[in-house]
């Protein structure tokens, strides 16, 4: 009785949790919504979300309208849906290759993406059907491909992983930046540039319809191997042990993977380190069960990102920094502190 006792506190714990959490994510959108370059009262804001949504009737400026309804909303919740799958991507990677360092950035997934995304965009490759997030799904999975040969994949330790994701980051990123350089023009290398830092300045609803259908297509599949994830903590031969088809499992992650990934790094460009710090704090707070860890860190990265967001509009007077540069203000030292821990491990 004590133990079901227990495990009914842990859920309705992990319950409160969650709830306090998407509330928090309410008002970090909200707040989104509300801060930026152009000054606008907050009952304002509130009527160009409720009048767009047909439970008010409200007349305000156009302007406002459009400004709050059309820029601010969508990107805030754009940049939910891309912290949150930047999140599960970074609980997936962990867990498949047993390394407290991976993530899509780290391991270079991210800058294979990007090459996938400038090639579409600068040369034009294909047509019809190929679109700019297939490019970046092709490049992730290049990434994939050339990480797991370096290193021999879920085999190797958690130095040699990381360092075949530092030789697949240079090569990616110099293969977008020969690229750009060689088939672009001035102002088309400027801007890829700065996307490729990760910005939230061009996405609308589209990209956000597409985030949020990508995002919840791959909860659902890590929510449904959440088991598997479990039993890869203990290696591949303890999860085959209890029926686990582990290859097949790991494709079809990897796979999973690369979609939520490509399809951000098409959207916003490459935003590192969420996939590293969320899962960590997440493991904190409620545990390595994947069943409690995953929706965890789907609402934590939408939350971080929104405020990292926030953060880059407010903190240069008239200007935007980069969002990848302030996550990695945050993710750099992490980083390090995880990589000084686990040599000390050793």
């Amino acid at each position: 009785m004590s133990v079901r006792n227990r495990l009914i506190g842990e859920q309705a714990g992990l319950g409160l949790f969650l709830l306090l959490s998407i509330v928090l994510l309410l008002v970090a959108v909200a707040a989104g919504t509300g801060i930026g370059e152009m000054s606008i009262p907050l009952d304002a804001t509130f009527f160009a979300v409720t009048n767009r949504l047909g439970w008010s009737a409200v007349e305000i400026d156009p302007i406002f309208q459009s400004v709050i309804w059309d820029y601010r909303l969508s990107r805030a919740l754009v940049a939910a849906c891309c912290g949150a799958g930047l999140a599960l991507c970074g609980a997936i990677l962990q867990s498949l290759l047993r390394n407290a360092l991976a993530e899509p950035y780290v391991l270079g997934v991210s800058a294979g993406a990007s090459t996938g995304a400038v090639a579409i965009m600068i040369l034009g490759l294909g047509a019809g059907a190929v679109t700019l997030s297939a490019g970046a799904f092709a490049g992730a999975l290049a990434a994939f491909v050339f990480v797991a040969l370096l290193s021999d994949g879920a085999r190797a330790g958690a130095g040699k992983t990381i360092l075949a994701g530092v030789a697949a980051s240079q090569l990616f990123n110099a293969l977008t930046a020969y690229v750009v350089s060689t088939s672009g023009n001035a102002q088309q290398a400027r801007d890829v540039m700065f996307w490729l830092l990760g910005s939230f300045g061009g996405v609308r609803w589209p990209e956000f319809e597409l985030a949020l259908v990508v995002v919840l297509i791959g909860l659902a599949v890590s929510l449904y191997f959440a088991r598997a994830l479990d039993a890869f903590a203990f290696g591949d031969d303890a999860a085959a042990s209890l029926g686990i088809p582990v290859d097949a499992v790991r494709v079809i992650l990897f796979g999973v993977t690369a979609l939520v990934t490509a399809t951000i790094v098409s959207m916003v460009g490459s935003i590192g380190f969420v996939g590293l710090v969320v899962p960590h704090a997440a493991r904190f707070i409620v545990g390595p069960s994947h069943m409690r860890l995953l929706p965890t860190c789907a609402v934590t990265g939408a939350i971080f990102l929104v405020v990292a967001d926030i953060v880059s509009r407010v903190v240069l007077p008239q200007q935007v920094l980069p969002i990848g540069v302030v996550t990695a203000l945050v993710g750099v030292p992490f980083f390090s502190v995880i990589l000084y821990r686990s040599q000390r491990a050793k």
